[in-house]
């Protein structure tokens, strides 16, 4: 007997922030809207949250200027509001008091087991909004894979640097992050 297809409700963004304004996540859920789905997040472990903020820590260095946002959302499209675990964004702190970015200037997923989630769902996501680079912090294979030059949907390069390399983004091309700096000891 063949099953009926059916269909998937698909969440817009202005409905997913009413439901979370209105409690329908507790204040510990961690979830995030890609596509029109509402995804759980999976919980930090230690070298997780290490690479995170060892992230901070370079690009707040590379980027003085900007403000660096971390596990914030981005309000890419109407039915997507992914959190990042690290976003460049243009201007500062109070450019954003009353909504989220709409883009950003470098994005950073850090993975473990995330890692099928981030490179299908987010880093397409990513390059159908426009964002130039994108990177993902691969702790299991502890290389940093950097995703640049957006092209309908895609990121039309790939590159995987190892430990003792070294990157320059190109929202700032003069200042370089070592992918040491931004993987666990």
């Amino acid at each position: 007997m063949a099953l009926a297809e059916q269909d998937v409700h698909r969440w817009t963004r202005d409905e997913y922030e009413r439901m979370a304004a209105r409690g329908f996540f507790a204040p510990d859920d961690r979830v995030e809207l890609i596509e029109g789905i509402v995804y759980d997040r999976t919980p930090q472990n230690g070298p997780h949250a290490n690479a995170v903020h060892r992230g901070l820590r370079a690009l707040q260095a590379a980027f003085p200027d900007r403000y660096v946002r971390v596990q914030a959302p981005l309000a890419l499209a109407d039915d997507a509001a992914p959190e990042p675990d690290l976003a460049v964004v243009p201007g500062q702190l109070d450019d954003y008091d009353q909504n989220h970015p709409t883009t950003a200037l470098l994005v950073v997923e850090v993975s473990d087991s995330s890692l099928t989630h981030d490179k299908t769902r987010k880093i397409p996501l990513y390059a159908r909004s426009g964002i130039a680079e994108a990177w993902v912090v691969n702790l299991k294979a502890k290389t940093l894979e950097v995703f640049r030059n957006p092209d309908r949907g895609a990121y039309r390069t790939r590159e995987i640097l190892r430990r003792g390399a070294t990157i320059a983004p190109l929202a700032r091309p003069d200042a370089t992050v070592a992918v040491a700096d931004l993987l666990p000891k």
